[in-house]
């Protein structure tokens, strides 16, 4: 059992003010499994404070002495490893494999990557007799979402600290396990106190006093843009900088010439992966009509093949949603695409045979989608795959394209001339070509309703800097 009652603030772990428990459940067997405290508005005061305190010190701090902090805490990483993908599996269902491969290993990469992004970073440059330098944007207030928790905590802790910022974050109190292991990690390394601080809570509570905090510089939230929308509202009373990466709807095009059989499967597979719980998941397959037969029987049979179960059990390819409250939601939009005549190809409502305890949901292929349909309207967050066919290349663009959101598109084709044709005229942040995955230095983050900013890689280190010109430098 878990027991993280206490918030790490100003380098010790200290008692919430007010003593308000939640426990912390396991998706695969509906069990509590730890016990966390929700803070309040005193607790995120506290903590801002000890940032405060922390910057002046921190923020000067030499480029020799942050590449050393974040070389220590690999270290101190490496030697939990297996705890921090232990904790994620148990905390919001992924497979023991996906947590130890990917989930974990992303949270690691990420220290590495801001490492190497910090040896080499110009902070300074002349132009012309100004110099203009690039100093850290101050304290920043991080929210994290549970679908990849240490991922998405990882992406702005380590870019932050190689920058020079201190911080305050709220993860999600849904998945809050790896952040504390987190905690320890960084005060086994040495973080100074202070310059990390970790306050548990919701978001109506700790996460709106950390966006709305005069004290708080920059806010980074990753989320649903819903709640980002009211992550902006708190923050622009004090014009802090807010970096949004929020939901995704995502095309995923493949064209007539590509290997159907080979793309079809790829992007099924890609759709179904930590249980359809990725803001990027190729969503909306789109499809020439022509092949919609084949693209459909490909499809259901990866569907069907696909192994759920416990995820702590080798082997098993697909875990539990994160709660209850996610699953009920899946139910409600798998029950709106048969109600809206969409074609059931696998799955569909319900639990999985066999399985009666936890909050496990059928992989589910629906075809003959329209793009009207509520489920290729709506970020579903779970493992449901939409099939729409096209006519031509221009109606696959104007199909991807009509979306409110923008963060990721995918385009599969023999040529890859024309496939990096196709991707110059998808408004999304990011897009794969015949079924590349992502590439952790490059950046992260979307169009329109996906957010703004970037996350990850030189992009990403750079949201953490203010930029200051000064002139009559060079005389």
């Amino acid at each position: 059992m878990y027991n993280f009652s206490e918030f790490y603030i100003g380098g010790e772990w200290v008692e919430p003010a007010q003593p308000r428990s939640l426990a912390v459940t396991d998706p695969a067997s509906e069990q509590q499994i730890g016990t966390i405290s929700l803070g309040t508005a005193a607790d995120v005061d506290r903590a801002v404070a000890a940032a405060r305190a922390a910057f002046p010190a921190f923020s000067v701090s030499s480029r020799d002495e942050r590449i050393d902090l974040l070389d220590r805490i690999t270290d101190a990483y490496k030697k939990r490893y297996a705890d921090v993908a232990a904790a994620i599996s148990a905390e919001m269902g992924a497979p023991i494999a996906l947590a130890t491969n990917a989930q974990a290993a992303m949270g690691i990469a990420h220290f590495k990557v801001a490492r190497n992004i910090l040896r080499k970073f110009a902070f300074e440059e002349e132009l012309g007799g100004t110099r203009i330098v690039r100093e850290p944007v101050g304290v920043c207030g991080l929210i994290t979402p549970w679908n990849w928790p240490i991922n998405q905590i990882a992406c702005k802790v380590a870019p932050a600290l190689a920058a020079g910022c201190t911080m305050v974050l709220k993860p999600s109190e849904i998945a809050p396990l790896d952040a504390a292991i987190l905690a320890e990690i960084l005060d086994e390394a040495g973080v100074p106190p202070g310059v990390f601080n970790l306050v548990n809570g919701d978001g109506p509570t700790v996460g709106a006093a950390i966006a709305a905090h005069p004290d708080i510089d920059m806010v980074s939230f990753t989320g649903s843009t819903r709640a980002g929308r009211e992550v902006s509202v708190a923050a622009a009373a004090t014009l802090k900088r807010v970096a949004l990466e929020l939901g995704g709807k995502s095309a995923n095009i493949i064209l007539d010439d590509a290997d159907i059989e080979r793309a079809v499967k790829h992007g099924a597979r890609a759709c179904f992966e930590n249980t359809g719980q990725s803001c990027n998941a190729p969503t909306r397959m789109l499809v020439p009509q022509a092949l919609l037969g084949a693209v459909e029987q490909i499809a259901g049979e990866v569907a069907r093949k696909v192994v759920v179960g416990d995820p702590r059990k080798e082997g098993t390819h697909m875990g539990p949603v994160v709660s209850g409250q996610q699953w009920e939601k899946i139910q409600t939009l798998i029950e709106a695409g048969i109600a809206e005549g969409a074609k059931l190809v696998a799955g569909g409502p319900g639990k999985p045979d066999g399985i009666d305890t936890g909050f496990f949901v059928k992989p589910t292929v629906f075809s003959r989608v329209r793009n009207d349909m509520r489920i290729a309207r709506e970020e579903i967050f779970g493992p449901v795959l939409s099939i729409i066919p096209y006519a031509d290349e221009d109606e696959a663009v104007t199909i991807a394209n009509d979306t409110p959101y923008g963060l990721s598109g995918y385009v599969s084709s023999s040529d890859i001339e024309r496939a990096r044709r196709i991707a110059a005229r998808l408004r999304t942040g990011m897009v794969h070509l015949n079924g590349t995955g992502v590439d952790i230095e490059a950046p992260f983050g979307g169009y329109k309703q996906s957010g703004n900013g970037r996350e990850w890689g030189v992009q990403g280190f750079e949201e953490y800097l203010e930029t200051k010109a000064v002139m009559g430098w060079s005389e």
